[in-house]
């Protein structure tokens, strides 16, 4: 059976092929009537696009790569669903690698991408350098997942604002009568733990406080480290009465070792994540949390890089700041 062609999609819809192009990329506007009837038709026909065809005519593979530290954290699939909602319509996919957080895995991701020759890549860097990041952006979009500063010579940033996040949950803490306040976050020198931590020690220094080396572990992004960190935490004779965690797994770690002492939450000690994945609402007790929306951050990645591909000229480099805020529940 003879492949369907989109000359014969133009000439069923009453379209110039032109039409039925932008229609498939999303590139052009094209009005909603003539959009839905060049869709109908291509259903109707069952035309597949070739995409080798137009790989080589286009010279795009119409593929993007997502770099993440851990897909078994509920944030970063969300990010892509949300990348999806703005890519896969314009006629790009997304090939998705799980670093683990490791500076080899990411090295080694940039290099298949290129190798790939992906049309662009957003990556959430947990190990890479500005020198690392500078070869690649030379040669392909970029767009950065994480918290400042904008570089305009590593492409586009999407940041959820970490610090700010962090300083506004240790700022409801105090207020709420917490005494003493802990931290419990990811590995040292990563984006997202190290704003965050910047952003608890900011809103106790506004408070005049300090938080000494006692309060402050640093571990993985995990269930299983939030538990171990908060046992040392709290097997203290001098035990924190608030415990803030960089992301919403650890502080479940920590309602586990809470649990196994016989602690009280919030009565004994408080707890608070940050991301509100949807576990968050249903553990017991649910928890407190800062909003970072996963799918929101997702589609503005989308939003950047899709501008980026689609930009006639030099367009100057963009920091897109999705704002963020508490969610009060039980655990504290």
């Amino acid at each position: 059976m003879a492949r369907v062609g989109m000359t014969e999609v133009a000439a069923r819809a009453g379209v110039s092929v032109t039409t039925v192009s932008h229609v498939l990329s999303g590139r052009r506007p094209v009005a909603e009537s003539t959009r839905t009837r060049v869709l109908q038709v291509i259903e109707q026909l069952g035309y597949q696009p070739d995409t080798l065809a137009r790989g080589l005519r286009t010279r795009r593979t119409m593929t993007v790569g997502l770099l993440v530290p851990d897909l078994t954290n509920p944030f970063y699939p969300m990010v892509l669903r949300g990348l999806n909602d703005v890519l896969v319509p314009a006629g790009y996919h997304a090939i998705v690698c799980d670093t683990d957080g490791t500076r080899e895995q990411e090295l080694a991701f940039l290099r298949e991408m290129a190798t790939r020759r992906v049309d662009g890549m957003v990556i959430a860097p947990f190990q890479l350098t500005r020198k690392d990041l500078l070869s690649h952006a030379k040669a392909v979009p970029l767009v950065r997942l994480g918290d400042g500063p904008l570089d305009a010579d590593l492409g586009d940033l999407v940041s959820s604002g970490g610090e700010d996040g962090m300083a506004q949950m240790v700022r409801y803490l105090l207020e709420r009568g917490s005494r003493r306040v802990a931290y419990i976050g990811g590995p040292r020198h990563t984006g997202p733990s190290d704003r965050r931590e910047a952003g608890f020690h900011r809103a106790l220094a506004e408070a005049g406080r300090v938080a000494g080396d006692d309060l402050v572990i640093r571990g993985g992004f995990t269930r299983d480290a939030g538990r171990e960190a908060a046992e040392v935490l709290l097997n203290r004779a001098d035990r924190p009465d608030a415990i803030a965690c960089a992301n919403d797994l650890i502080a479940i770690g920590v309602l586990d070792a809470a649990r196994k002492l016989d602690l009280s939450v919030p009565g004994d000690l408080a707890v608070t994540g940050y991301d509100d994945i949807d576990a968050a609402s249903l553990v017991t007790p649910a928890l407190t949390t800062v909003v970072n929306p996963a799918r929101e951050v997702g589609r503005a990645c989308g939003e950047a890089l899709l501008r980026r591909l689609t930009a006639d000229g030099a367009e100057p480099y963009r920091e897109v700041v999705i704002a963020n805020s508490i969610v009060r529940r039980d655990s504290a």
